[in-house]
């Protein structure tokens, strides 16, 4: 009888070896944010970066698609072509798609979307950049989209694969920001205010098998200690941008788990309030750039990673110089500059600070260093939510940020954009080069734009953002660059 049981202990013994490959099989994931998207899921109604994390690409698609290493491609249009001044566009769009609710998707669907954005009390963050800027929807037929510009833009393929550029149908687009419905690899299931927002896979969807993940949740997790651990707990598979750079090392001697650095388009900066005295006066926005020191806030808030920039372009941006050196670190002209301006010292002034760490460990660098020319920057935590209802809306004095956002040099020619620069000199430069084509031409300038920024010290331009991937080695796909702050969910596996 022993022996019998031992035999047939062996037997289930090897069953459970044969069948282990199949229990290991996973078709879900929890991926770590740092931010809540705020105020809802609409990227073409509001500002935060957070919100396409989650929906770009994955519930919403655009007509375009930018890819990880920053090149455009089709997404609900087939194909396009550009008449030769660059001012009329024609997409051809795929048949046979539909909403997640049904509805199908067609020509109607674009021209609703970008009438919607270029509508009076449009708060799509393209509006004046991109939308303003076509005068003309026609749709031919079904599946045809002909788009007329008032100025040609040799970036409107790029510009049509941003989030802001995302298709809606009429019948669901008011409720974007609490349920989206797109026409995406993924349908929205459900948002745990505070916690996480999941999704799951459509069926549907036209290349739905090869999607291996049938459900992805994100959970929202701003501290950096909590993001550790979290991690090593198990309670998520991995995090497309980590916030926590002084605990890489400890992820990159684990076997257990990857870690990929890359870079982002975002540049991170002290937003300067130019509506707020004495900070319309340039020689005092020029003493703040020189009492900041860009180096030892890389290396203090984000262990060493993050190129230095000058302007408010990153090196991996077509057309960046470097003008670092244009306003360098020297505390000694500083205090010459305030002194010049006439600004009576201590200046005291507030500096507000979001959660990542950039800027919350970098605000005590900057604090520190504005300290020691005179200036007393009394520190203000706030949440997100806060902070696009405080400094977003030009509620603030200097605060820190990072403008994650390609090509978004353009917003520095809207004077009503938050930090108020108001330079006729830049909008003419900005018009000028969005009306040439020619390359070299375009080129030079936008190394003038940079230039006009940096020499109008427009804002404190501290370093290229990076980007840290760490996950479980089994999970395959996580972006490890961002040209845009995107996770394209479709591309995960274990």
């Amino acid at each position: 009888m022993k022996t019998l049981a031992h035999a047939l202990a062996a037997l289930l013994l090897a069953a459970t070896v044969v069948a282990a490959p199949a229990q290991v099989r996973k078709d879900s994931v929890v991926l770590g944010m740092i931010l809540e998207p705020a105020p809802g899921l609409d990227p073409t109604a509001a500002s935060a970066a957070s919100i396409a994390e989650v929906v770009h690409l994955n519930v919403l698609e655009g007509l375009t698609r930018i890819h990880r290493d920053g090149s455009v491609g089709p997404l609900l249009a087939e194909s396009w072509s550009a008449d030769p001044d660059g001012k009329v566009y024609t997409f051809r769009l795929r048949r046979g798609v539909k909403f997640h609710d049904g509805e199908a998707f067609d020509a109607s669907d674009v021209k609703f979307s970008f009438e919607r954005a270029k509508a009076e009390g449009s708060t799509n963050k393209a509006k004046k950049a991109v939308f303003d800027n076509i005068s003309r929807i026609d749709t031919p037929d079904a599946h045809t989209v002909i788009l007329v510009l008032n100025n040609a833009d040799g970036n409107f393929p790029f510009r049509m694969g941003e989030a802001t550029a995302v298709i809606l149908d009429p019948k669901s687009a008011a409720g974007t920001a609490s349920r989206p419905v797109g026409t995406g690899p993924y349908r929205f299931e459900d948002w745990k205010k505070g916690s996480a927002i999941s999704l799951v896979k459509n069926e549907e969807w036209r290349g739905a098998a090869t999607v291996k993940m049938k459900k992805v949740t994100f959970r929202f997790i701003s501290d950096p200690a909590a993001q550790v651990a979290a991690l090593l707990a198990g309670d998520i598979d991995g995090m497309p941008r980590f916030g926590a750079p002084q605990n890489l090392p400890q992820f990159q001697a684990d076997k257990r788990f990857t870690v990929e650095i890359g870079g982002t388009g975002g540049k991170t900066i002290v937003s300067i309030n130019h509506r707020k005295k004495p900070f319309d006066d340039l020689r005092v926005r020029r003493a703040l750039a020189a009492a900041i020191d860009r180096k030892a806030i890389i290396a203090g808030a984000m262990e060493g990673y993050g190129a230095p920039i000058g302007s408010h372009m990153v090196p991996s941006d077509a057309g960046y110089i470097d003008l670092t050196g244009a306003n360098p670190y020297d505390p000694e002209r500083a205090k010459v500059l305030l002194k010049e301006a006439g600004v009576a010292l201590p200046l005291n002034v507030t500096l507000t600070l979001p959660p990542p760490v950039y800027a919350r460990k970098g605000g005590e660098i900057v604090a520190a260093q504005l300290a020691k020319v005179g200036i007393v920057a009394k520190i203000e935590n706030v949440e997100w939510a806060q902070w696009l209802a405080g400094p977003f809306k030009g509620n603030f004095d200097l605060t820190i940020i990072s403008h994650v956002e390609p090509l978004d040099f353009d917003r520095y020619a809207d004077p009503s954009y938050y930090w108020g620069y108001d330079s006729r000199a830049f909008r003419e430069l900005l018009a000028a080069y969005n009306t040439t084509l020619e390359p070299k031409a375009r080129m030079k300038l936008l190394a003038d734009m940079q230039k006009k920024l940096a020499d109008d010290a427009a804002n404190v331009y501290l370093f290229q953002l990076p980007q840290f991937a760490v996950a479980r080695k089994p999970l395959k796909g996580l972006w490890s660059s961002s040209p845009i702050f995107a996770n394209d969910l479709a591309a995960l596996s274990w």
